[in-house]
C-alpha cells in the first residue's frame, strides 16, 4: 500500500510520540507499505515553525532529511492535485474544516492513489475511501 503521511504524523514519528496510534506506527513499519510525506507538509511544518519557533523545534529541511535517511519518499504538488479541491466535498453534518494543508494533502492523495494516514477527526470527516483514520 502506498500511504502518505499527514504532517502531524510525519512529527510524531520524528519525535517517536506516544501520541503516535499504534495502528499507524504498524502500518509505517510494514515492510510491504511505501511511506511517502509531501512537500505540502514541509511546507506546512517551515510556515508553523517560523511563527512559533519555541514549539517545533525542528526545520523542514531536518524532516526530509530524516525521512530521507528512513526510506520515505518525497512527492511533489502536481497541477492535478490543486485541480481536485473542486471537487473535495464533506457532508454538511460534519463540522467545518479550514486548514488549507489537510485539504491539498486529501487532493493529493487521491490523486496519487495513495491512503492518507491520519489521527485529524476533522479530515475522517470527509469520508473519502483514500483516508485512512487511526
Amino acid at each position: 500500500m502506498k500511504i502518505l503521511l499527514d504532517t502531524h504524523m510525519i512529527i510524531w514519528v520524528l519525535t517517536d510520540s506516544p501520541r503516535l496510534p499504534q495502528k499507524a506506527r504498524e502500518l509505517i513499519l510494514q515492510s510491504d507499505n511505501e511511506i511517502y510525506i509531501s512537500v505540502i507538509s514541509l511546507w506546512e511544518i517551515e510556515i508553523k515553525r517560523l511563527s512559533k519557533p519555541d514549539k517545533i523545534p525542528f526545520t523542514a529541511q531536518i524532516i526530509s532529511d530524516y525521512c530521507k535517511d528512513s526510506g520515505y519518499k518525497l512527492i511533489q504538488l502536481r497541477e492535478d492535485s490543486i485541480y481536485r479541491l473542486s471537487e473535495l466535498s464533506r457532508p454538511k453534518t460534519e463540522p467545518v474544516h479550514k486548514d488549507p494543508f489537510d485539504r491539498m494533502l486529501i487532493c493529493q492523495a487521491i490523486s496519487e492513489d495513495m491512503s492518507l494516514l491520519t489521527h485529524d477527526s476533522l479530515i475522517k470527516g470527509y469520508d473519502n475511501s483514500n483516508i485512512l483514520y487511526v
